[in-house]
């Protein structure tokens, strides 16, 4: 699923603790849309490996529910809201698609890596791709909720959220192409070729290959 998505998420999981506790709102909510957003922070390095635990946020969530209800102020309160976003989020991704160049092809069995068990978790397909329009309907939905009940800048969080949702949804597909034609660009200058390298190899399409043997992944 998309980074938006996921953000949207963290912050509707903190609406109903938000308006119960009116001066712990902004707390929550910005805790929920970081946990929704920290996870996808390793996109080049490892992707759903390196900041996705979907067992390990899920279980300091939990852990964190009687600190916060002990020591209701701003720190545990924004501790528990983030790590329910994050669990969500790594959790969520499983029934999205996998991490191959262009998940609509489903050619990928990799989801998100479980820590505990040591294994990649398979994909769902659920949301067949992180961009399809049933991700972008399910941003919708999400978002429906905060915008009615929200103001300030947690309504500005969901409303640019939900633009990015919809502006990436529109150019998923040709995102592929686009990086492909950029990374052969790039392969025309000696210099750029260290950045090329550095790139995980599942975003890299035929004008990579001949730096396949170079390249990062997970």
């Amino acid at each position: 699923m998309m980074l938006p998505t996921h953000a949207l998420a963290g912050m509707l999981l903190a609406l109903p603790y938000a308006l119960a506790v009116p001066e712990f709102a902004g707390v929550a909510l910005v805790a929920g849309f970081l946990g929704g957003v920290v996870p996808d922070l390793d996109m080049y390095i490892g992707h759903r490996k390196t900041l996705h635990y979907p067992v390990y946020y899920s279980v300091l969530a939990v852990a964190a529910v009687p600190v916060t209800v002990l020591h209701p102020s701003a720190e545990p309160i924004a501790a528990l809201f983030f790590l329910i976003g994050a669990a969500v989020h790594s959790v969520a991704d499983i029934f999205g698609g996998g991490l191959e160049l262009r998940p609509w092809e489903a050619t990928s069995n990799r989801a998100v890596f479980d820590h505990r068990r040591s294994r990649w978790i398979a994909p769902r397909h659920w949301v067949r791709y992180d961009g399809a329009p049933e991700d972008l309907l399910l941003s919708v939905a999400l978002a429906g909720p905060l915008l009615i009940a929200l103001g300030g800048v947690p309504r500005l969080l969901a409303i640019g959220s939900l633009a990015v949702a919809a502006v990436y949804s529109v150019v998923r597909r040709a995102l592929p192409a686009i990086a492909d034609r950029l990374v052969g660009l790039l392969l025309d200058f000696d210099s750029a070729k260290r950045i090329v390298a550095l790139v995980p190899a599942r975003y890299l399409d035929g004008s990579g290959e001949q730096l396949s043997s170079n390249t990062v992944d997970e």
